[in-house]
């Protein structure tokens, strides 16, 4: 029984050092001195190395940003009302929206590229960026988005707002 135990022991012994061994060793250090760096792969294959240290700023050019964020839509905006006459809607932070004509009080989203805005009348309107310039579509209560607008006019942001962060 002694000798039982004694090979436990051992048997233990040589795990626990086998299984230490196996781990590799924290680097408290970085392995390379070579200043932080990127790397641009260009098209053809190549590569080229700049440090960081070195680089003032990173511009890209003729770049269309993809999607049009809550920031973009954020403010007041001057629309059409489809009758030669303009009214104003005003994009909340928290999803709110207000406008200056009928049913001041309506909630909004930003599904894709547009900003969709229901009000409480049941009145939807939808701001949509088209080319360089900004359409809003009016849907009538009793319809969906997929039907034809009641009006489609233009849209131009008048002022902006910026989301405060959340602490």
């Amino acid at each position: 029984m002694e000798n039982i135990a004694k090979s436990a022991c051992v048997l233990g012994t040589f795990v626990l050092t086998a299984t230490l061994s196996a781990r590799p060793a924290r680097q408290s250090e970085p392995t390379s001195k070579e200043p932080t760096s990127i790397v641009i792969t260009f098209k053809d294959g190549r590569q080229e190395t700049f440090a960081m240290s070195d680089i003032a700023r990173v511009e890209y050019r003729d770049v269309v940003d993809p999607t049009l964020g809550q920031n973009y839509f954020l403010g007041e905006w001057e629309v059409g009302d489809g009758n030669s006459g303009t009214f104003l809607i005003t994009f909340k932070p928290n999803g709110e929206a207000t406008r200056s004509l009928g049913s001041s009080h309506g909630i909004w989203a930003i599904p894709g590229e547009e900003a969709r805005v229901s009000w409480g009348d049941g009145w939807r309107d939808v701001i949509r960026k088209v080319g360089d310039a900004h359409e809003k579509f009016a849907f009538a209560p009793d319809t969906t988005l997929d039907d034809k607008p009641a009006n489609v006019t233009s849209a131009w942001k008048v002022k902006q707002k910026k989301a405060v962060p959340k602490p």
